[in-house]
């Protein structure tokens, strides 16, 4: 059986840790809440809804890991990474990261 090609590119980045509220996960706005003063609306009710829901649930700490790095292109990405609920072994809350994507054929 012959192996796929496959097309692999890495990128050198830099990743902010930090800790979060593990059940504020839903506690985000999008792109598409500016859409228009009506989905800005529908985003605040739909953010106090959750507030309200996670009042009454015990706070859940977690370590996240915010990557940023710039595409082949120029574009910056930016990508978090849960990092579990204990605090990760690094020196520092600012450390370097490297971002390795795998482009294949899956047949």
């Amino acid at each position: 059986m012959a192996s796929q090609p496959t097309i692999r590119v890495e990128f050198e980045g830099k990743a902010r840790v930090g800790e979060v509220l593990g059940n504020l996960a839903n506690l985000q706005l999008r792109a598409e809440d500016f859409s228009s003063p009506i989905a800005l609306q529908m985003a605040i009710s739909r953010i106090y809804t959750e507030m309200m829901r996670l009042a009454e649930q015990r706070p859940q700490a977690k370590y996240v890991g915010e990557v940023k790095f710039n595409d082949s292109l120029g574009n910056q990405v930016v990508v978090g990474v849960d990092l579990g609920d204990k605090i990760p072994p690094l020196g520092n809350k600012e450390v370097k990261a490297r971002v390795i994507v795998e482009i294949y054929d899956e047949d």
